[in-house]
């Protein structure tokens, strides 16, 4: 009898275990680079990371406003240390020591958001909004009275001079006189900052003000002075009512959930993903009722044969200094987008 009793303890442990190890949940972490609060970038990943909260067995937590460098290392070690199982580093500058923090973590999965460095358990992610931007390009350039469109710009890396040279192509699609105006930060979320370099362009004669940062001041500067504004990251219209016009936007909630599916059955591998608005990746916020019509029908006609193929970089496409770059009738490769340190024509500014 004692050991039909100690077999049934054994028996009796081994199932606790199994329990244990079935209810274990997938930890997933989240590192950002500004506020959640901020209304732009950190909180448009923020409501993706809300949407897998709600699925079974997934628990999430972030650590908001981590400066790049040395601070996000100790944070993502520190999560790493902690168990969790996929963790997401959101801005460029957490490349580097994602990369060095995955290599002491073989079996957890990380995934950066905006690089091009990869390991066998990191992979990256970004999304086409340069599709977006030139939507909202082609907005800006039809509203535009004075031909002058402010770009208030974080860091000169190719991601954001991509999405200026793509705000240019769709403003001078609709109104070749066109011309935009940039004004570099060197930082992604300070809103006093990212005010006065609005007010800078509006006081050079700018009549719209778009922007690649995280706060809604660039619009507020805008609804003050009294014209148009396209915000970024999230539609931004509560922020500046009278002026905004529209936004590029992200929705990262289907992109998290099946990343977490493939890290929950065992299918995920480490790749570089760039969906677009034929995923839902990117979209364009609302475009405000001061909007002509036929501009808005226009631009949905535009977002339709996108989402069908065309390429938004596809030739004739000059840079700034009216030497060619690419061809006429040929696109640019992703290598070479991903890749891209020069302006188009038509924009005013170095990349420096």
């Amino acid at each position: 009898m004692r050991f039909v009793g100690l077999c049934a303890a054994v028996l009796l442990a081994v199932g606790l275990c199994f329990s244990s190890a079935a209810a274990k949940e997938l930890q997933v972490g989240f590192v950002y680079v500004s506020p959640v609060g901020d209304a732009g970038w950190s909180f448009a990943h923020d409501k993706g990371r809300l949407v897998i909260e709600e699925m079974d067995g997934v628990t999430t937590s972030f650590v908001e406003a981590v400066a790049e460098g040395p601070d996000s290392e100790r944070v993502m070690l520190n999560m790493a240390r902690k168990g969790y199982d996929l963790i997401f580093a959101t801005s460029f500058g957490y490349m580097d020591p994602m990369l060095k923090v995955a290599k002491q973590f073989p079996d957890t999965v990380f995934m950066h958001c905006s690089g091009f460095k990869t390991a066998d358990n990191m992979g990256t992610y970004f999304g086409r909004m340069y599709q977006a931007r030139y939507l909202s390009g082609m907005v800006a350039g039809a509203m535009s009275k004075s031909n002058t469109l402010g770009y208030v710009a974080a860091f000169p890396i190719p991601e954001v001079i991509r999405g200026i040279n793509a705000f240019a192509l769709g403003a001078r699609a609709v109104n070749p006189e066109a011309t935009v105006r940039v004004v570099w930060t060197k930082t992604w979320y300070d809103p006093a900052t990212e005010k006065e370099a609005a007010k800078s362009l509006l006081d050079v004669g700018a009549d719209v003000i778009a922007q690649h940062q995280d706060s809604p001041g660039p619009q507020e500067a805008a609804q003050e002075k009294g014209v148009y504004s396209i915000g970024y990251n999230s539609d931004m219209t509560q922020f500046a009512p009278k002026a905004h016009l529209t936004a590029p936007i992200w929705n990262w909630g289907p992109f998290y959930i099946e990343t977490v599916k493939q890290v929950m059955d065992g299918s995920w591998q480490s790749a570089s993903v760039w969906p677009g608005l034929a995923e839902g990746t990117v979209d364009l916020a609302p475009i405000s009722d001061v909007v002509p019509q036929e501009v808005r029908d226009q631009v949905m006609a535009k977002k339709a044969a996108i989402i069908a193929g065309e390429e938004v970089f596809t030739g004739p496409i000059n840079d700034q200094s009216g030497a060619e770059k690419v061809a006429a009738g040929t696109a640019m490769t992703d290598e070479e987008l991903l890749g891209m340190t020069w302006f188009v024509q038509g924009v005013i500014g170095t990349t420096e």
